[in-house]
């Protein structure tokens, strides 16, 4: 395909994992929603692996030879591993003409270091560069391998990779996050809050779940759905299971990235009582996502930090209250009747609130859907969030 020079602004980006691709998450989303919500304005260029997070081979409908190939709005470059070498890495900046360098990560050594230093000692012309930490400086999160990250942070900073760069926060709480863990280097911290999936029309949303009977007698469905790893805290949600009172079905969705983890948890898994049933099914492709969540009447996510919560907005969409820490941008969520957020370290308020939603009258349930599903509608059409991710792209960093 074609690289001839572009009549919108060209962004090129770099991302682990991209379309079509689901394993990885949040960050899979918000560039996909980016690019469905201003692909017509900017020209993204999308470079990525050819392969899902945790798998060990290619999308088989991708031909990664073919080079830069159209998903949807954007051109996207898929990389078998070794094809991401510094010097192609060099070669792929210096090919491709573009306004703004956005990386999806401050770790990740291929897709945001390698592009870094290509950019500082490569002979790359030198671009705007914009990097989305994507919660990697939340508390929680430094708090994981916390000498490894810190050996890191002072290596890069003794090359000087991270000078004069733009950061882009999804909360004022992440800019915070931001400047207490980079100092001087986090000069030019940049607020765009991520976009969320354009809304479907309101006669077809969720609604199967609105009209799904349930019975006094049953138990209460409750769901976890994101990657199972120490920072999404599925061993916390385990111990909170051990404390309730009233019968629980806990579904769990999501790919293993941690096997050491998953052992501890299906330890804990194996420890819960008998009117408990936890259950693993697997991961779910993101166009099954919402129709899955519709099922259950509790959403559970006590992660350790979130820069959005994709999923959160997901179980919204689908008619489904939420049950999560308080780590993440969704907060005060019990004065507005969707749920809970609650701060981690007592797992018997967590536990308090499941026996509490499991007594609540079937009506009072169905109330609290019909709100969830209604807000997620409303945030769905976030003018003030389009406008800041466009003037990321668009306008001239400012000091």
């Amino acid at each position: 395909m074609s690289e001839a020079a572009s009549a919108r602004p060209v962004v090129l980006v770099f991302l682990r994992c991209y379309l079509p691709g689901y394993k990885s998450g949040g960050p899979v989303r918000t560039i996909a929603n980016l690019v469905e919500a201003l692909g017509d304005e900017l020209d993204f260029r999308i470079v990525t692996c050819d392969r899902d997070a945790t798998d060990t081979r290619p999308y088989p409908q991708i031909d990664a030879a073919s080079g830069w190939q159209r998903i949807g709005k954007a051109k996207v470059l898929y990389l078998a591993p070794r094809q991401r070498g510094l010097s192609r890495i060099a070669r792929i900046l210096r090919e491709t003409p573009h306004e703004t360098l956005y990386l999806n990560s401050f770790f990740d050594p291929d897709f945001t270091v390698k592009p870094l230093l290509a950019r500082r000692f490569g002979r790359v012309p030198k671009s705007r560069c914009v990097v989305a930490p994507r919660g990697e400086f939340a508390q929680g999160a430094l708090a994981l391998k916390p000498a490894r990250k810190k050996a890191f942070l002072a290596l890069v900073g003794a090359f000087g990779l991270y000078r004069d760069l733009e950061w882009q926060a999804s909360t004022a709480s992440e800019a915070a996050d931001i400047r207490r863990t980079l100092g001087p280097l986090a000069c030019n911290v940049r607020i765009a809050t991520n976009l969320p999936e354009i809304a479907e029309p309101r006669t077809t949303l969720a609604r199967p779940a609105l009209t799904r009977p349930t019975l006094a007698s049953d138990p209460l469905r409750v769901v976890f759905l994101s990657r199972i790893s120490p920072m999404k805290n599925l061993d916390f949600a385990l111990e909170v299971l051990r404390r309730v009172r009233m019968p629980v079905r806990f579904d769990i969705y999501g790919p293993v990235r941690d096997e050491v983890y998953w052992a501890r948890c299906k330890r804990l898994i194996r420890k819960l009582p008998r009117h408990v049933q936890a259950s693993h099914r697997g991961s779910v492709e993101h166009e099954r996502v919402r129709s899955v969540l519709a099922g259950y009447d509790l959403f559970f996510l006590p992660t350790l930090g979130e820069n959005y919560g994709h999923a959160i907005l997901e179980a919204f969409a689908a008619g489904v209250p939420v049950l999560i820490s308080d780590a993440t941008p969704w907060r005060d969520l019990e004065e507005i009747g969707l749920g809970w957020d609650l701060p981690l370290g007592n797992a018997d308020l967590f536990a308090g609130r499941i026996d509490h939603m499991a007594r609540l009258p079937a009506a009072v349930k169905m109330q609290m859907r019909v709100r969830a599903v209604a807000f997620a509608e409303s945030r769905g059409t976030d003018a003030a969030a389009l406008e800041a991710n466009r003037k990321l792209f668009t306008c001239l960093s400012q000091s």
